[in-house]
C-alpha cells in the first residue's frame, strides 16, 4: 500500500478536528460544560483522547473554537440563503439575526461560551475565529463603513452585548427589543433579514435606509460641505 499524500493526510486531519468541534458544540449544548469531558468528545467525536489535547491546549479552548465555528457556519448560511443578495444592508440585517438567533436557539452553549471569554483565558484567536472575522469585516465593507478597522470591532462588540443581555440570568432583555435597537442604529428596516413574528416593538420606527446612508459615526461629508459654503 503506498502512503497517504500530504494533501489526504491533510483532508483527514481538517476532517478529524471538525468532527471533535460538532461533538463539543452537540454535548455542551444538552449537558453543559462541567458534565462534558475531553473523553466525552472524543467518544462522540470517533477520535482518540490524545488527539483532542493535540490540536487544542484545553476544554475552553476547545469549545471557543467549536462555538466560532457554529457562528461561522450560521453566519455563512444566513448571508448566502436564497436569494442571495450583495445589498449591504440586507446583509447587515442577515447578519444580526443570524447571532441574536443563536443567543435565543442555544441558550446554554452561548452563555458558556460567553462566559469563558470572559476568564483569564481571554478571547482565543483560532482558525474558526478568523473565518467569522472574515464574514463579519466583508458584511461592514458591504454595508459602506469608510473605517472596517473601526466599525468591526464596534459591531462585534454590540453583537457580544446583544447576546449577554439575552441571555443574563434574571435581567434578560427581549431579543425583538435588542435586534430593534441594532436595526435603528444600522438604519435597517424591521422586515430585512429574518425578522421575528408579532411585528416591532411598541414605539420602534421601521426605517428605510436612504441609498448611499454612511456608516454609523460617519459624518455626512456632503452635508458638511453644504454646510460649509
Amino acid at each position: 500500500m503506498s502512503p497517504r499524500s500530504p494533501s489526504v493526510n491533510e483532508e483527514l486531519r481538517r476532517k478529524s478536528r471538525e468532527r471533535i468541534l460538532q461533538a463539543t458544540v452537540e454535548l455542551v449544548d444538552t449537558r453543559g460544560y462541567e458534565a462534558t469531558t475531553l473523553g466525552d468528545i472524543a467518544e462522540r467525536a470517533g477520535s482518540a483522547r490524545g488527539l483532542i489535547s493535540y490540536y487544542f491546549p484545553g476544554k475552553r479552548q476547545l469549545l471557543q473554537s467549536a462555538v466560532h465555528r457554529l457562528m461561522h457556519l450560521t453566519l455563512e448560511e444566513a448571508l448566502e440563503r436564497p436569494p442571495r443578495t450583495d445589498d449591504g444592508h440586507e446583509r447587515m440585517a442577515r447578519a444580526i439575526d443570524a447571532i441574536l438567533g443563536l443567543a435565543a436557539e442555544r441558550p446554554t452553549l452561548m452563555r458558556t461560551h460567553m462566559a469563558g471569554i470572559l476568564q483569564a483565558e481571554g478571547f482565543v484567536q483560532c482558525p474558526e475565529q478568523q473565518r467569522l472575522a472574515f464574514l463579519l469585516r466583508d458584511t461592514v465593507t458591504r454595508y459602506g463603513s469608510e473605517d472596517v478597522d473601526t466599525d468591526y470591532p464596534l459591531l462585534r462588540a454590540l453583537l457580544m452585548g446583544a447576546v449577554v443581555a439575552v441571555l443574563l440570568p434574571g435581567a434578560q432583555m427581549p431579543l425583538a427589543r435588542l435586534r430593534s435597537e441594532l436595526f435603528h442604529r444600522y438604519g435597517l428596516d424591521w422586515e430585512a433579514g429574518m425578522p421575528p413574528d408579532g411585528g416591532p416593538p411598541d414605539g420602534t420606527p421601521s426605517l428605510r435606509p436612504s441609498a448611499g446612508r454612511h456608516a454609523p459615526g460617519r459624518p455626512d461629508r456632503s452635508a458638511q460641505s453644504s454646510k460649509s459654503k
